[in-house]
């Protein structure tokens, strides 16, 4: 299968440049991305359950999410702050994995307008490290990505 998520991991650095071209206006890519019903939608998976615990999109906001697996244990937990939020354009915030070792990491979100019809996210991830970001690297992280943007597209033409 065709990876449309793109992760740009330069060497000796310690960002990650994730883009994908969705076909989907940008209002709509920016609503999966900020109204909890969709969002556990499209995080949801075959092994886990999305749940937004806490979703406040607002500059100063912040938001919390897990994920459960079938028997209700815990397999994923994040959270973090919201710094910027400009509706169909942009958010940035922090991300923690919580009980993980890659400490906290700074995103931003740039929603792009391609056309009425298509839009594209750009994603500029900062580890804490380079050896951070490197870790995270030797995971399937491109391919759940990759799944996860997939599932939005599906979710969200069903809106359209």
């Amino acid at each position: 299968m065709e990876q449309k998520t793109k992760v740009n991991a330069e060497n000796g650095k310690q960002d990650l440049v994730i883009t994908r071209e969705f076909d989907l206006p940008v209002e709509l890519l920016f609503k999966a991305h900020t109204e909890p019903q969709l969002i556990e939608q499209w995080m949801t998976n075959p092994y886990a359950t999305a749940k937004v615990l806490k979703f406040e999109g607002k500059k100063h906001g912040s938001y919390q999410l897990e994920s459960t697996d079938a028997n209700g244990k815990v397999v994923f937990r994040s959270n973090g702050v919201i710094h910027e939020f400009i509706a169909n354009k942009k958010i940035i915030r922090t991300f923690e994995l919580e009980n993980a070792p890659f400490g906290v990491q700074l995103e931003v979100y740039e929603f792009e307008k391609l056309t009425d019809n298509t839009s594209k996210l750009n994603m500029h991830v900062i580890y804490q490290s380079i050896a951070l970001r490197d870790q995270l690297l030797t995971m399937p992280f491109a391919q759940g990505i990759n799944i996860a943007h997939n599932h939005l597209q599906e979710i969200v033409n069903k809106l359209k």
